[in-house]
């Protein structure tokens, strides 16, 4: 909004140039971002307790967590506002990836909302159905996944590039639909399973996102992108806006959710965060680097596969609970120490991934 604004004015006062530049409404972005998370959080808080909305607990999980029921959720609707508004007044909003990412954001916070809606204010502890929350989040995935197909080079679209192999290219032609869909609602999934802890989650989710806005910027820049040897894709630079407010944003939400607790972000976070990061992974040509960004929430998904797959087939569990945080928990690993080294091997993933662009 302010790009589309000031911007024609630059003839007339030269200082608003600066507005042209990717990375400086980047950094707009951020700072909007964790200014609006760090004062709306307070408010946010006390409006939850106020209406006592707060976290259901489990009672066949870790019996530690019974002391935090009560504490105020939906804490992702924060989240979803702070970012949504960030980006709209910091990018380009003629460009289309910004609309497709927040399309599947918003409408994936929207299933979030119904699941928590039902659980935590209408008191039906299974809120949403599996199968409905499946079927919604592959409709938005499927809209957006044939928009992206149509409207950008198939011959760059349907490509999938591997960290670590410059020469190795694989082309799926129509596949890359049902393919993107596959990402972008298993990233979805996979961050609504990791968030389990006090800031378990929106930590990874800071890392992914920080990483992707510089992947997005590579990607958007044709010089870089070709000295570095990535796909360049036009105006993918713009999704380093709302990767930086996603991050931002993410970073201010963690002053109140760091242990202990004082707000969760809840489905209405997870979900479309995981949502938001598998489709501008998809965008940028980083599908298969995604692995790696969020190894934290690859492990998070295979250690409750691993599970249910060995107690279906076997009668016995590999892990003392499912997912893996769970299973530490269970070992005797205090939950700060469960939530700081799970950061740890976050930035560490992040950091493999980066070094992939030198590798090629």
């Amino acid at each position: 909004m302010l790009y589309s604004l000031l911007y024609p004015m630059a003839k007339h006062f030269s200082v608003l140039h600066v507005l042209r530049y990717i990375t400086f409404r980047t950094f707009g972005a951020a700072i909007t971002g964790i200014v609006f998370s760090m004062i709306a959080g307070p408010w946010f808080i006390r409006i939850m307790r106020t209406k006592q909305i707060g976290q259901s607990i489990r009672d066949d999980g870790p019996q530690s967590h019974l002391s935090k029921k009560g504490t105020p959720t939906m804490g992702g609707g924060l989240i979803l506002f702070c970012i949504a508004a960030s980006t709209l007044l910091w990018a380009d909003l003629s460009n289309r990836f910004i609309w497709y990412v927040l399309f599947v954001t918003m409408t994936t916070g929207i299933i979030g909302w119904v699941d928590d809606y039902r659980k935590v204010i209408k008191k039906n502890s299974k809120g949403l159905s599996g199968k409905s929350k499946l079927f919604w989040q592959s409709l938005i995935a499927g809209v957006v996944s044939y928009f992206i197909f149509t409207t950008a080079p198939t011959e760059l679209v349907s490509t999938l590039t591997f960290p670590f192999f410059k020469g190795f290219v694989f082309q799926l032609g129509w596949l890359y639909i049902p393919f993107a869909m596959l990402v972008i609602v298993g990233t979805s999934n996979a961050v609504n399973l990791t968030d389990g802890l006090d800031g378990l989650a929106i930590g990874p989710v800071i890392i992914s996102a920080g990483t992707y806005t510089l992947l997005c910027y590579l990607a958007g820049h044709a010089k870089i992108s070709e000295y570095l040897q990535i796909p360049h894709v036009p105006g993918a630079g713009e999704l380093a806006i709302f990767c930086g407010a996603m991050a931002s944003a993410g970073l201010g939400f963690l002053w109140y959710n760091s242990y202990p607790a004082q707000v969760f972000m809840g489905d209405v976070g997870s979900l479309p965060l995981g949502a938001a990061i598998g489709t501008v992974a998809i965008i940028t040509k980083n599908e298969i680097l995604l692995v790696l960004v969020g190894g934290i929430f690859v492990i998070e998904a295979l250690s409750v596969m691993a599970q249910v797959i060995s107690f279906k087939t076997t009668g016995k569990r590999v892990l003392k609970m499912a997912p893996i945080h769970h299973h530490f928990e269970l070992k005797g690993w205090a939950e700060p120490k469960v939530i700081v080294r799970f950061w740890i091997i976050s930035i560490l993933f992040a950091i493999m991934a980066l070094s992939t662009l030198k590798l090629r």
